[in-house]
This record gives structure tokens, sequence and C-alpha cells, in this order.
């Protein structure tokens, strides 16, 4: 058995998150760019893809709409971008509907954190990227909320290795993923349980839904006490963070919740998790019972 890590917490504004807006940004005619503007809704890391994108091809007005309760790095990274920053609210939830709003309003182009087949398309280089370098491949794990990389990353990996295992990781406060397909449906919005995983909580959506239902092959769920081990275990086997969210798939694969074979490789979607997190993290401080 091999494991290897796909460490997207490496990635540039510290997630996967800049390949699903730059793609998306990119398939919007220029002439639109300057007289309407984009706009998005956050847990801290698509609002900082965005901003990157902006920045990235020429500064496009950009307005972001990041719940309250996001990780302190995240917001301080918004800060010194210039998108425009709105803090709403203390849900994904909420920071959508304010977004959503202003798109309306204003005629800004929202720019959807997971459910667009543009945003699934630029996570999906993430599994073009795991299949060019790590050629032949058993199993990807990787972590779950949305759904846009989970079913971006499916697309290409399967399009190259159909016999690839393709697994999703939820929360366990916050199953959404897991029990869409159990249920046959999209469960978004989805009412969860306070979890240190900002990113991973909330809604699975329909995309990422008719996707995974052809081609995911499990959804698994871990624990908040079980991130928070893994998130140490990393540290002192590799010395690499990663926040909550980015830890799931090999808090996964650490307390047996799937079982690889042959040459596997974890995701690590993220790594902006500031000092008070991560500290209590490392300490065992999780928000609910294991």
């Amino acid at each position: 058995m091999e494991i290897a890590l796909k460490q997207e917490n490496r990635q540039h504004t510290g997630s996967f998150k800049p390949r699903g807006a730059l793609n998306k940004i990119l398939t919007v005619e220029r002439n639109l760019w300057a007289a309407k503007g984009f706009c998005a809704a956050s847990a801290g890391n698509h609002a900082l893809g965005v901003a990157y994108a902006c920045e990235t091809l020429g500064n496009p007005r950009g307005h972001v709409f990041v719940q309250g309760n996001a990780s302190p790095a995240k917001i301080a990274k918004l800060k010194r971008t210039k998108v425009e920053l709105t803090l709403v609210g203390e849900t994904f939830e909420a920071a959508q509907a304010a977004a959503l709003a202003h798109a309306k309003k204003y005629g800004a182009i929202f720019i959807s954190a997971y459910d667009d087949p543009a945003v699934v398309a630029g996570q999906g280089t993430t599994g073009l990227e795991i299949v060019d370098e790590a050629g032949r491949i058993d199993t990807v794990i990787v972590p779950t909320g949305g759904g846009a990389l989970l079913a971006g990353i499916a697309i290409a990996v399967k399009d190259q290795s159909p016999k690839t295992r393709i697994v999703g990781v939820n929360p366990e406060v916050s199953p959404s993923a897991k029990r869409s397909l159990e249920e046959g449906r999209a469960l978004d919005p989805f009412e969860h349980g306070p979890t240190l995983a900002h990113g991973l909580a909330g809604g699975f959506g329909k995309l990422g839904y008719e996707i995974a239902k052809a081609l995911v092959d499990d959804i698994v769920l871990v624990s908040e006490k079980e991130m928070a081990d893994a998130t140490a275990a990393l540290v002192d086997a590799e010395q690499i963070v990663a926040e909550p969210s980015g830890i799931a798939a090999l808090a996964a694969v650490l307390f047996g919740k799937i079982k690889p074979k042959g040459r596997t490789i974890v995701v690590l979607s993220g790594g902006n998790v500031d000092s008070a997190t991560l500290a209590q993290v490392l300490t065992r401080g999780t928000t609910s019972e294991h």
C-alpha cells in the first residue's frame, strides 16, 4: 500500500479554490467584467480564490460576502486584497443570501462556490494533475462540502482511470453529501451542527450530486475529534499544517473509515488556519463530542 498527499494547502491562497474561480471568470465575456463585476459567497477559501482570480486577471470588480465567524487568518488575507469584503452572519447560507441579493440588485455576476459547471471544471484540474503525476491510482479520497472538488476530481480521474475508487469525506455534523446520495436528491441548504471545518459545512450542490451519483463510490464521515487528531498527526509526522476542512480525507484514512489498497491519493484541500484554531485543534479542544 502506498499513500500520497495532494497538497492543495500549498496552492495559491492556501487552497484549491483559485482553480474554479479563474475558470469561471474566463468563461465570461471580458466586456462584462468591468460593466457588471463579480460577487461570491464563502466560508473564506472561495472568497480568497475569487480575489486571487480577479487580481490575476487585471482586477475586475469583485465583492465577496463571507460568514462572520470565518477563520481570522482568511479574513486577514482577504483584507489585503483589492476585492470588497462584507462579513455577514455566522453560516455560509447567510453569506450566500447576501451575495445573491447583491447580484440581483447590481447585476454582478455570481460565482458559485460549488454549483456551477465552470467551477466544477476548474476544480477538476486537481484530478488531472493527480493522474498526470501519480500514474496508476487505486483510490482518491477528497474532503467534501458543496461537492465541486469531489465532482471535478471524479470526472477527471474516472475518465483516465475508470476503475479508480473515488471517496468523499463529510464531517459527521454535516453529512450532506452522504445523506443526499442516500435520499436520492441534493440536500442544499443543509442544517448542520457546529464544526471547526467551516469549509465543509452546509449543503451538497445539485451539480455535485448528479455527478457523484454516477461517479463517486462512497461517502464516509469523520468526527471533530478525528479531524483534530489527524491535524496533530500530520504536524508530528511531516510538519505539514492543514486546516480542519482540509484534513478530513486524511482523518478518514487514519481512523479506518476507509481502508486504502494499492496506491491511494489523499487530498489536503486547504491550509488556511489561524493560530488560535490550530492551538485548539492540537490540544484536542474540539467543538463537539467524539
